[in-house]
């Protein structure tokens, strides 16, 4: 089907307001065009999307997240999509938009067909719904753990279906030792003059129960009685739909940890990085195990000290990486007194180097152009 010598790859995915998984395919994206390859994405849109544009990439709003009915209306669409844009490459990033790829391309001709590749970003509940990311011709899983858990919850998939390429961080845009501009650090303290001269601890990603955010609240608590003088940042989005409810848990374990002048709630930040940088140590504490930690990788890469919950892929990286900064889940008491160590006594990181990002590139490209029979 591939006619001439660059590819055509269309990712799809809900929505472009920031997240792991937004920010890998903004990073296939920019190294499609760059190779000289067509990048388009297929969306709702979102935050991410002027960045997008700007690296060359082409994008298609189509609501492909909304729970309901109705968006099985966007099959037939996208399939007359795929065939007229003489697609190469079919890459779905998140099940709902999975499906809605899949059942298009079961209504298409072998000749004008592309290829489907998945990629397992999350330990998804097993299920029928979930197994659809197990339906690629090739299964790109972010971690060792993420492919267990593919073998381990769906035996009919063939081993060698699986491509193991770990998210990768960019050295250049995560230098160690890195810090923040003057500019950057006025505005910053300006903004939030409660975290100057103190012992920052942050945790990034939506403030919900599964995240740990009580957890988190909790640890603040106990630092504060070990006479610690920290500051909690909560960096990141309420979930859609949910934020009063969630506000109003936050608020009664603040009060319960006696902790409310203690945390701050920043909301959606582009600058995560310049917040990781400033921070005295990163935590990753989702109760239920995730097939990889991002800002793990992204705050060792920056030379910051990291603690997490020892489960699934953050286990992993931990392991490989900085072992000291293991705790087991749940364990508030012990995190809270392996912080108050750091405290006393900051551990010294040695050159920390995680995946790089050329490599998950190179290893996602290689997939595309393997399977459009490219050389």
């Amino acid at each position: 089907m591939h006619a001439g010598p660059e590819l055509t790859v269309v990712q799809l995915l809900p929505a472009l307001d920031g997240g792991g998984v937004e920010r890998g395919t903004l990073e296939v994206a920019a190294e499609l065009v760059r190779r000289g390859c067509r990048s388009i994405v297929l969306s709702d849109g979102g935050r991410l999307l002027p960045e997008l544009l700007a690296s060359g990439s082409e994008h298609v709003c189509r609501p492909l997240g909304r729970k309901s009915p109705a968006v099985l209306g966007q099959v037939r669409p996208l399939r007359r999509f795929l065939a007229e844009q003489r697609v190469d490459i079919l890459h779905a990033r998140s099940r709902l938009p999975a499906w809605i790829g899949w059942l298009a391309l079961r209504g298409m001709a072998p000749a004008t067909r592309p290829h489907f590749v998945t990629t397992v970003h999350g330990l998804y509940s097993v299920s029928a719904y979930s197994a659809v990311m197990t339906r690629g011709e090739r299964i790109i899983a972010v971690s060792r753990h993420a492919r267990d858990y593919i073998l381990a919850n769906y035996p009919d998939v063939p081993a060698g279906r699986i491509v193991v390429i770990p998210r990768g961080i960019d050295p250049a845009a995560f230098p160690a030792g890195y810090r923040p501009d003057e500019n950057w650090l006025d505005d910053w303290y300006r903004q939030y003059p409660q975290t100057r001269d103190r012992f920052v601890v942050t945790l990034a990603g939506r403030p919900t129960r599964r995240k740990g955010v009580l957890d988190f609240i909790d640890i603040i608590g106990r630092l504060r009685s070990l006479g610690v003088p920290v500051h909690g940042l909560l960096v990141g989005d309420f979930p859609k739909h949910r934020e009063a409810g969630s506000r109003r848990r936050i608020d009664a374990a603040l009060a319960t940890a006696g902790a409310g002048d203690a945390v701050t709630l920043t909301g959606f930040r582009a600058d995560l990085r310049e917040i990781m940088a400033i921070s005295d140590a990163v935590l990753s504490l989702s109760l239920q195990p995730e097939s990889h930690g991002r800002t793990v990788s992204e705050a060792l890469a920056l030379g910051r000290s990291v603690a997490g919950y020892a489960h699934g892929g953050v286990c992993e990286q931990l392991s490989g990486l900085f072992p000291e900064g293991s705790v087991a889940v749940g364990d508030t008491a012990g995190m809270a007194d392996k912080l108050a160590g750091w405290y006393r006594e900051p551990p010294s990181l040695e050159a920390v180097s995680p995946w790089p990002l050329q490599r998950t590139l190179d290893d996602t490209l290689r997939v595309y152009r393997e399977l459009a029979g490219d050389p």
